[in-house]
């Protein structure tokens, strides 16, 4: 208040200076203009009593005007603090009654009023807090899109740099080893971003109470384009792609999608092009499928999933023309294969053990009558061992599943022309599998090791004369083992270290082996 009163006589004060000067500057202009038609003088020339009459009066005007402005702040500032001091108490008498209403029991039992209890109030403060942190993802993850619905962006910009000692079937995720050729190098050194992603997620409206939704997601590991240093530009692929309907315990999924006989995959940013352990004992593929999921709530740590649904049916062959689509030798059979599968879980250790077992079948139709069964069954485990420890498997035993990844690739033997009726087309079986061990040293580092294996049957290939329709030459088995470091400082960027050695039999013949080593730095968003 004190410093309100001092400024408002300094304004005052500062005002009748400033008229002051004004009426100086005015006398000295007239004494100028008077000067021009008066003789010059040796004295100083004063106004006369009129002029100075007149100044005074005017002098006085503008005193009496800037008062009353002055008093009009002073009423105005006691009315502001009159109001401030009524709000001050208005404040006071509302806390003390809410603390007398929080602190004081309102029945004989010690009971609170409902709409008042800590209890409540606490709730309260939760569901704000979590209604701030949806707005807040909203604001974060809203992507414009032309639906009204919301779509959200994620990816990974994952950088890899590689060195292989070996020869190798793909030089920067490769699969099996190959031996060397005359004019090939057994050391190669390179570094590549084909096995970036990208994905866009929509959620859509609930429809006959199912919530609806869709993802795409794609990659740049579809090749090179025919220009100079085309190796480093490489071409955007389809990965998967699916539309969902979830209910509560049932879901149904139409679209692209991995196997969901076979779900697990190593932990590896190496191997993200194609899924690790890939033609070592991993069933692997993206196949279009539609399938239904519904799970059964046993208690409440334990419940049980079963999938179904048919698939297009995949025989491993690649595609007779660039441009135009011909039907695959499971295509052709005019049916879909079938899958199932069933997978018990339960919490354990603050984390999941599940175990699944699955079914496959599918006709294939190599023209001139002849059919093949190709069928496969699985297990998988996912076993947390302690809150650290975490172990991963999973094994198949099929026939003719190269279309899957099973048997190194390779469907099917047979000895001649198959364009001769006399030839006969076997299903190649073949069996193999993998295990992981992860160690979660803390909640940014992390420690992989695993071995995968795949085995046809060798007797079969050379039953048949070793004939198959992919490799240059049959392979009998194929191993790799890998072990890698994970290390996430924050939640959107991570560094990798692998090494991963290949070994790969060729029927009746000395194998290839090959030891790679990478860095990966990858960047999610």
């Amino acid at each position: 208040m004190r410093r309100r009163e001092w400024g408002a006589k300094i304004l005052w004060i500062c005002g009748l200076a400033g008229i002051s000067l004004i009426q100086c500057g005015r006398i000295a202009a007239q004494n100028a203009g008077s000067e021009e038609s008066r003789p010059s003088q040796g004295t100083l020339q004063v106004a006369g009593p009129a002029q100075t009459s007149q100044l005074i009066q005017e002098m006085q005007a503008q005193l009496q005007e800037l008062s009353r402005q002055v008093k009009e702040l002073k009423t105005q500032q006691q009315s502001a603090s009159a109001e401030s001091a009524e709000l001050r108490k208005e404040l006071a008498t509302m806390k003390a009654q809410l603390s007398a209403a929080l602190v004081q029991p309102l029945a004989p039992g010690g009971g609170y009023e409902a709409g008042l209890s800590p209890e409540r109030v606490a709730r309260l403060e939760e569901n704000q807090q979590l209604a701030d942190q949806k707005a807040a993802e909203q604001s974060q993850t809203k992507v414009e899109s032309a639906s009204k619905y919301r779509a959200r962006l994620s990816g990974i910009v994952l950088f890899n740099m590689f060195a292989n000692r070996g020869s190798v079937d793909n030089l920067d995720f490769p699969q099996i080893a190959t031996p060397p050729e005359p004019l090939g190098s057994s050391n190669s050194f390179g570094a590549t971003l084909r096995q970036s992603q990208i994905g866009f997620e929509g959620f859509g409206p609930t429809i006959a109470g199912a919530r609806t939704s869709a993802d795409i997601r794609f990659d740049f590991s579809g090749g090179f384009p025919d220009a100079e240093n085309g190796v480093s530009f490489g071409i955007v692929r389809l990965r998967t792609g699916v539309v969902r309907f979830d209910w509560e315990n049932t879901s149904v999924i139409a679209g692209q999608d991995a196997l969901f006989l076979a779900p697990l995959s190593p932990t590896s940013l190496a191997t993200l092009g194609v899924p690790g352990f890939a033609y070592s004992g991993n069933l692997w593929a993206w196949t279009p499928q539609v399938r239904v999921e519904h799970r059964f709530e046993i208690s409440e740590k334990t419940s049980l999933l079963w999938q179904g649904g048919i698939l297009d049916s995949l025989s491993g062959d690649t595609p007779a023309y660039q441009f135009y689509r011909t039907p695959t030798w499971g295509e052709a059979s005019g049916q879909p294969a079938y899958a199932t599968r069933i997978a018990w879980s339960r919490s354990m250790n603050g984390q999941k053990l599940i175990a699944g077992a699955g079914g496959y079948y599918a006709r294939q139709d190599w023209g001139l009558n002849r059919s093949v069964d190709s069928w496969a069954g699985t297990a998988d485990l996912t076993l947390p061992i302690t809150s650290q420890f975490m172990f991963a498997g999973q094994f198949y035993r099929g026939r003719a599943v190269g279309g899957l990844g099973g048997g190194i690739g390779q469907t099917a033997v047979w000895i001649g022309s198959l364009r001769d009726p006399a030839t006969e087309v076997y299903g190649l079986d073949s069996m193999g599998g993998w295990a992981q061990l992860k160690y979660q040293a803390t909640s940014k580092l992390q420690f992989n090791g695993g071995y995968g294996q795949d085995a046809p049957f060798a007797g079969e290939m050379r039953q048949f004369g070793g004939s198959q329709n992919y490799y240059p030459s049959p392979l009998s088995k194929n191993w790799s083992v890998l072990g890698n470091f994970l290390y996430q400082p924050k939640s959107d960027i991570v560094f990798s270290m692998e090494y991963r050695r290949l070994k790969t039999y060729t029927l009746d013949a000395n194998a290839n082996a090959a030891n790679i080593f990478s860095l990966s730095i990858g960047y999610l968003f």
